[in-house]
């Protein structure tokens, strides 16, 4: 019996930055050789995203480190005519190949699915685009900050009423959507043990950014009044605002959502008297004075620290949330106790723990944590696993096909 689920898989990570790289990561995580085609020279841009202003300052290159883990590396020049017929080759034997590649970069290469899969035609073929597979908008490149966040909607409603749209974060769509590339893969995987047959699996940053509004997108589309909706979130329910503390800490208080719970809350902050105020008898009436409500809370929460407001709560069985910030989460052992983090089995690639993937399945093992490759680190193997000779191999080298790093010490 193989000791990780996707052992003996072999997939072709041809795809860049995050979200592809990410999803052929989490398959390497339980266990599949995964191939990473790279351009020589500089390689993915992952692998220097992390020194980009914005960014965290005096870091190893943490970004590749944690989506490249657990992948080989072959630098291949896609332009060289047998740079291009290496990579043929190994989509020819692969079980998966991903790829983000535009599609005039892939018509221009013949990396079209209709181009490839005669050659293996029980291959997963999995395509990431920035809009969809189909329309004018089909060759457009973008980012998750323009596809998943700005064009789905959720920049324009995640912000505070006359203030302008807030850019995301570093691959806040780029990690969805690697799920969903990888639950794809997987769904097309388990038709084929039942099959035979392969599969073309496709999503977009466009999709997931609209499946992540949906809550919100599914009433537009039934016809909801948008604009009664932006008027509401003008002056929001008492409970969805959000109260600062002594210490400069914000509570959250969502899950308030009964009487006996709002009896509760306003209890522990020694406000009874808001409860038998006539003004506030009703539920219809505690929203009609939301605003006057929402200063008086303010008034209280900011006379005590966030601590002190969290026992306090804690005692009544009052739902309370302290927002968190980056720099609570290292501390945080609800995230430790639950493996959303893993330390490194190899001292030194990377700068404490690394984040993992939220997909744990009972029984599935994950393979040992090793660093990203270096660039082009695993070219000789791989070509060697392909039936190239040392002679072949170098003249690959000194023809600029493939390129070559020192391997890891």
């Amino acid at each position: 019996m193989s000791e990780y689920l996707f052992d003996g898989l072999k997939v072709i990570d041809a795809a860049t930055v995050i979200a592809g790289p990410a999803a052929a990561m989490m398959l390497a995580d339980f266990g599949a050789d995964v191939v990473k085609i790279e351009e020589p020279k500089r390689g993915d841009m992952l692998r220097w995203l992390s020194t980009m202003p914005g960014t965290r300052d005096g870091a190893k290159d943490y970004m590749w480190q944690m989506d490249g883990r657990n992948k080989r590396s072959i630098a291949l020049d896609l332009k060289n005519e047998k740079g291009l017929a290496i990579l043929l080759e190994l989509i020819a034997q692969c079980d998966v190949f991903i790829t983000n590649m535009p599609y005039p970069s892939r018509e221009k290469f013949k990396l079209c699915y209709e181009d490839v899969v005669s050659s293996n035609p029980a291959m997963i073929y999995a395509s990431l685009t920035a809009y969809g597979e189909h329309g004018k908008e089909r060759d457009r490149k973008g980012f998750d900050q323009l596809a998943y966040w700005a064009r789905s909607g959720l920049m324009d409603l995640m912000r505070q009423p006359g203030t302008r749209p807030t850019q995301g974060l570093p691959g806040m769509g780029d990690h969805p959507t690697a799920v969903s590339i990888y639950a794809g893969i997987v769904t097309a995987l388990l038709k084929r043990e039942r099959t035979g047959e392969g599969s073309f699996v496709q999503t977009s940053l466009l999709a997931n950014g609209l499946w992540s509004n949906s809550a919100t997108a599914q009433g537009v589309f039934a016809g909801a009044d948008l604009n009664r909706y932006r008027t509401s979130s003008d002056s929001p329910h008492y409970t969805f605002r959000v109260y600062q503390t002594k210490d400069g800490r914000w509570l959250q208080f969502n899950m308030v959502r009964n009487e006996e719970l709002l009896n509760l809350w306003f209890t522990a902050m020694d406000a009874t008297d808001i409860l038998v105020d006539e003004k506030y008898s009703t539920p219809g009436s505690m929203y009609q004075y939301r605003a006057e409500l929402c200063t008086r809370i303010e008034e209280i929460i900011v006379t005590r620290s966030s601590a002190e407001w969290l026992d306090i709560f804690d005692a009544y069985g009052v739902p309370v949330n302290r927002i968190g910030t980056l720099e609570d989460l290292p501390n945080d052992p609800q995230i430790a106790q639950n493996r959303m983090i893993s330390e490194p089995s190899i001292a030194g690639v990377y700068d404490g723990h690394v984040v993992n993937h939220p997909v744990q399945v009972s029984g599935v093992k994950h393979a040992d944590m090793r660093g990203a490759p270096r660039l082009g680190e695993n070219s000789r193997d791989i070509l060697e696993e392909l039936g190239y000779d040392d002679t072949e191999i170098n003249r690959l080298l000194e023809s600029g096909a493939v390129a070559l790093s020192e391997s890891r010490s």
